[in-house]
């Protein structure tokens, strides 16, 4: 129970220091790639491979921009890393999916990239590929933010209050902020499903009302 409670006070704490200029930030982007025609490629590893197939699926079906991840392609993927290498696995996918000037990397990463240390150097050589290409540039990371922070266009940095739960607290996070996105009234192009439904039934009470009164 103590540590249920000490998790739950840390998820407060870390909602309370969310940059919202950062997400705000990132949610007019997003918009800006909408209106230029722009596609968004989804970039994580372990935890944040997941989020980006994820995401994948709410900004193409909620907010209506074209939307890609490279781990949902799990034969190319390989072919890649076993062909080319790790380090550029990313980037020579993003390479084969011409990637440019309209176009948007976002980062779900713990550590946002560190070539120093040898850790999601993937995402670095991607990052500074899209550099090199004019793509606009988001993140949610954790930690110091790595390489994704020093780069990026905007990105939120998930505070740490707990150095034992980055990873959970940052992962955790990250999908918040992106549902927070797709919710967002710059960005929503499409009713979700419950809420759609909570709709239908709020409409048809109000009809049963007034055919009462009448």
């Amino acid at each position: 129970m103590d540590y249920v409670k000490q998790y739950v006070g840390e998820s407060i704490e870390i909602l309370r220091r969310i940059d919202v200029a950062a997400t705000e930030k990132i949610a007019q982007l997003l918009r800006q790639v909408r209106l230029r025609g722009g596609r968004i490629f989804f970039l994580g590893v372990g935890g944040g491979a997941g989020h980006a197939s994820h995401a994948v699926n709410d900004f193409r079906k909620i907010a209506g921009i074209e939307a890609y991840a490279p781990t949902d392609n799990v034969s190319e993927l390989t072919a890649r890393i076993n062909d080319d290498g790790w380090d550029t696995c990313y980037r020579n996918w993003l390479g084969g999916s011409r990637l440019c000037g309209n176009d948007m990397i976002f980062v779900f990463s713990v550590g946002g990239g560190d070539a120093q240390r040898g850790v999601s150097t993937n995402l670095v050589k991607a990052l500074e590929y899209a550099k090199e290409v004019g793509a606009s540039i988001c993140g949610v990371v954790g930690r110091d933010g790595g390489f994704t922070a020093q780069v990026a266009d905007a990105c939120v940095i998930v505070p740490v209050v707990n150095p034992e739960t980055i990873t959970a607290h940052t992962e955790s996070f990250q999908a918040l902020i992106w549902h927070l996105l797709v919710s967002h009234p710059s960005l929503k192009a499409a009713e979700m499903k419950w809420e759609s439904l909570a709709d239908e039934s709020a409409q048809q009470a109000k009809s049963v009302l007034q055919e009462t009164v009448l």
